[in-house]
Parts: C-alpha cells; sequence; structure tokens
C-alpha cells in the first residue's frame, strides 16, 4: 500500500522510459502515465487510472512532468 511518502517518478532515460519508486522501492520502468497507473493499482490503489496519476500529490515528477517522456 502506498504511504505518504511521494511516489518519485525519475527523468526519462535513453529509451524514454522513467524509474518509478514507490515507498523506497523501484518496481520498474514507465513509459507513459498508463504505466504508472498500473504500478499504482499493483501498490494497492486500484481504481486509479492516468488522470489521477496526472492530478496527484503523492507523485513527485522529476525532470519533467507526465508529460515528458523523451530523454
Amino acid at each position: 500500500m502506498v504511504s505518504a511518502t511521494p511516489v518519485v517518478i525519475y527523468p526519462p532515460d535513453e529509451s524514454g522510459g522513467r524509474r518509478v519508486r514507490i515507498d523506497g522501492s523501484i518496481l520498474g520502468l514507465a513509459y507513459s502515465t498508463q504505466d504508472v497507473a498500473r504500478f499504482m493499482q499493483e501498490a494497492g490503489l486500484q481504481e486509479w487510472d492516468e488522470m489521477d496519476v496526472v492530478r496527484s500529490a503523492l507523485i513527485e515528477w522529476r525532470g519533467g512532468g507526465p508529460d515528458d517522456w523523451a530523454h
């Protein structure tokens, strides 16, 4: 379950993927907000969709916001 600790989305790498960290653990690479929503669902927020990802204060976007996926 996601705690009050922000979810961190790191800057895009060479492939355009962004590392996703939830509660201190790297869950994998996301290539879109849809991928981030899936990671959030796996972390216990089953109702989350792409709009929740874009609007959430739980998520800290580093190196660009939810529209930045190019390296």
